[in-house]
């Protein structure tokens, strides 16, 4: 049995070089070590995938650097909507919630969907009235925007919706992760990207687009949406491997290939059933980080090896 292992990404709407300054940075690789961390601890006391899963993108949701929860980017109307996925892969059991505004950690309403209705995916108001019905408190719209997020949008705006670089673009928070049982499970929370069209919805809550577990692989997708929707890239990549016989890295290289072929750029992290990994993006960078066994967590943002 392979180790158990976690990966987290911060997204693929990484601050250009330039603006990355070194307290940035660092608050960056802080959240990412924090999330693999939480989800590491679980893994290591034999805990579910799906547990480590959701800890680990808990973590990133309550970390304003990255675009989901607090820190979610803002429509073009200036409101916030945000969207989130968990999915097991030994049950395929899925939760999905769309559009929404309230909770703190959209991903574990992602999860109350899959465990306490009979339902798959829930969007809207009364998503809403579901949550608040089984205790999820809510918060105002304060609590998520933050002052970085509300110059983006209004870069978005004076540009006539063209961004100064990833960072106003896109960017999402997911992880995937194998347990010491052998099982894997995939988790997607999102905010969406700066200056969206208020009802618009990306891949990250849609099965088999951003976000996809089975009993071979899992992978969460960050990027342009529209395109992980378009080729079915999570499911792609699960389909490759199961019914192609590939293995994950060849599988992983021809989704994003597909992704790029419709112009969307973007990346994902992905772990299949023998505790390979794998990392890939096409933007200038991808907030990412891996943690196997009891090893500390390496992390990376631009095109480098992970360091500790």
């Amino acid at each position: 049995m392979p180790e158990a292992t976690i990966l987290v990404h911060g997204g693929a709407g990484t601050l250009s070089p330039d603006r990355l300054t070194p307290e940035r940075r660092q608050a960056v690789v802080n959240g990412l070590k924090r999330a693999l961390q939480a989800g590491q601890r679980i893994l290591a006391e034999r805990g579910p995938a799906l547990d480590a899963v959701v800890a680990a993108v808990s973590a990133l949701e309550d970390d304003p650097s990255f675009n989901a929860g607090r820190g979610a980017v803002f429509t073009s109307g200036g409101t916030h909507e945000m969207d989130a996925a968990v999915m097991e892969g030994a049950t395929s059991r899925i939760g999905a919630i769309a559009g929404i505004l309230g909770p703190r950690n959209p991903v574990q309403a992602a999860r109350l969907v899959m465990e306490r209705s009979s339902h798959v995916f829930l969007a809207g108001p009364r998503a809403l009235e579901f949550l608040q019905s089984h205790g999820v408190p809510l918060e105002d719209a304060a609590y998520f925007g933050t002052e970085d997020r509300r110059a983006a949008l209004e870069d978005y705006l004076r540009n006539e919706g063209k961004p100064a670089d990833d960072f106003n673009r896109h960017g999402t928070v997911g992880a995937v992760a194998l347990d010491a049982h052998g099982n894997l499970a995939a988790a997607t929370s999102t905010g969406g990207m700066t200056g969206k069209m208020p009802s618009r919805l990306g891949d990250t809550p849609v099965p088999g687009a951003g976000t996809w577990a089975d009993r071979n692989c899992a992978m969460s997708a960050t990027g342009h949406g529209e395109s992980f929707i378009r080729v079915a890239a999570a499911h792609e990549l699960a389909a490759r491997i199961r019914l192609a016989g590939e293995d994950l890295p060849t599988a992983a290289a021809a989704v994003l290939a597909a992704v790029a072929d419709l112009g969307g750029d973007g990346g994902f992290i992905a772990v299949d059933r023998h505790g390979n990994a794998v990392l890939p993006f096409n933007t200038s960078g991808m907030y990412r980080g891996q943690a196997t066994g009891t090893s500390p967590p390496r992390v990376g943002i631009y095109a480098e090896p992970l360091f500790p």
